[in-house]
C-alpha cells in the first residue's frame, strides 16, 4: 500500500472538505472548513499565536542566501485542512503554517508562502526557486532521491464513528463505511479490508462514496454510515470540529512521516531539524498541534530523510 499523506495518499491529492450539516439546515460542525477548490473558505479560527524567540546558535547555521535576504521562500499547495488552507480573508493558515511560522521565528527570518501546483513544488526546489516545501509531503524513499526531507509529523489512516458506537476497522465486515472518492481509502484501504471479509466468508464492507469529506463526516454524525476512513489529520480535525458528534474508531495505522523538502544536500535540512527540535523540546510544537486537533501525529524527534518506504 502507498504511504500516507496527500493524494491518493502520498499527496498530490484530491480536494478535501471538513464541514457538515445536521438535520436539514442546522450546522453540525462548528467552524465549517471547506476545502473544495470552488467551495467556501475555511474560518482559520484555530490559528494560534505562540511566543517564540530567535535562537542565534541555530540561526547561524542558515545558508547564506536565506540569512542575507532575511526570508525563506516556501512553496505550498492548497487547500488541505487543517494543514494548509485559506481563511476568508485569503490568508494561508493551518497547522503547517503555524509550525513553519514558529520555526522561522527561531531562525529570525520571515516565511514567504508561494502557491504552486503540488507536483511543481519539488522541481522548483531543485531549480532553486523555493527554499523549501510545505504541503503535507510524505517523506518517501523515492522522493529522497530528488530532495532531502526534515520530518515534522506522522500521518496515517484514521477511522471515525458516531459518538458512543463501537467500530473495529479491522473487523468492519457488513458495515457501511464512508470514504471520499478517489482517495486511497476509497481505492485501496477499505476495498482491501472488504476483500479480506469476503475471503473469510463474511459479508463485504459496503463502501459509501462521497464527493467531499464534509459529506462523509456528515453521514457519520447522522448515523447514515457506521464509520468513515480518511487521512489521520483530516479525521482528527473533523472530530475536533464535530462538537462531540463523532469520535475516533481505533488507532492511526499505516503511518508514515510528513517532511519539509529542501534541495538535495542543502544544509537547510539540518537547520530546520534543529529549529523544529527546539520547538519540540520546549513544548511549542505540541501546543500548535493540539490547537489544530492533530496531536495524535506529533513526533518526539525530527529526522533527516526518515522515510519508512
Amino acid at each position: 500500500m502507498p504511504v500516507s499523506g496527500r493524494s491518493v495518499f502520498a499527496r498530490g491529492r484530491v480536494a478535501r472538505t471538513i464541514c457538515a450539516l445536521a438535520g436539514g439546515s442546522a450546522l453540525l460542525l462548528a467552524g465549517c472548513a471547506s476545502n473544495t477548490e470552488g467551495g467556501g473558505s475555511p474560518s482559520g479560527e484555530d490559528t494560534v499565536a505562540v511566543e517564540v524567540d530567535k535562537v542565534d546558535a541555530i540561526a547561524a547555521t542558515l545558508p547564506e542566501k536565506i540569512a542575507s535576504s532575511g526570508k525563506i521562500i516556501v512553496g505550498v499547495n492548497i487547500p488541505y485542512s487543517p494543514n494548509e488552507f485559506k481563511d476568508p480573508s485569503g490568508k494561508i493558515v493551518g497547522f503547517d503554517v503555524d509550525l513553519v511560522d514558529a520555526v522561522s521565528k527561531v531562525l529570525g527570518v520571515t516565511p514567504e508562502y508561494t502557491e504552486a501546483d503540488f507536483d511543481k513544488i519539488i522541481p522548483s526546489i531543485q531549480a532553486g526557486s523555493y527554499d523549501m516545501g510545505m504541503s503535507s509531503f510524505t517523506d518517501t524513499k523515492e522522493r529522497e532521491q530528488s530532495v532531502d526531507f526534515t520530518t515534522y509529523f506522522s500521518a496515517g489512516v484514521q477511522w471515525a464513528q458516531p459518538a458512543g458506537k463501537s467500530v473495529d476497522p479491522n473487523n468492519a465486515c457488513g458495515l457501511r463505511v464512508g470514504v471520499q472518492t478517489t482517495t486511497i481509502e476509497d481505492l485501496e484501504e477499505v476495498p482491501a479490508k472488504s476483500a479480506a471479509c469476503v475471503a473469510a466468508g463474511k459479508p463485504p464492507i459496503e463502501i459509501v462514496k462521497f464527493d467531499s469529506q464534509d459529506d462523509a463526516a456528515n453521514a457519520v454524525a447522522l448515523g447514515k454510515v457506521d464509520a468513515m476512513s480518511a487521512d489521520s489529520p483530516v479525521t482528527a480535525y473533523a472530530i475536533k470540529q464535530s462538537d462531540g458528534k463523532i469520535e475516533a474508531a481505533g488507532e492511526v495505522f499505516d503511518a508514515a512521516p510528513y517532511g519539509w523538502p529542501v534541495a538535495k544536500g542543502s544544509p537547510l535540512a539540518q537547520t530546520l531539524q534543529q529549529a523544529l527540535q527546539h520547538l519540540i523540546d520546549d513544548g511549542t510544537y505540541r501546543t500548535i498541534a493540539e490547537n489544530w486537533g492533530v496531536e495524535a501525529g506529533v513526533i518526539t524527534t525530527s529526522q533527516i530523510n526518515g522515510a519508512t518506504s
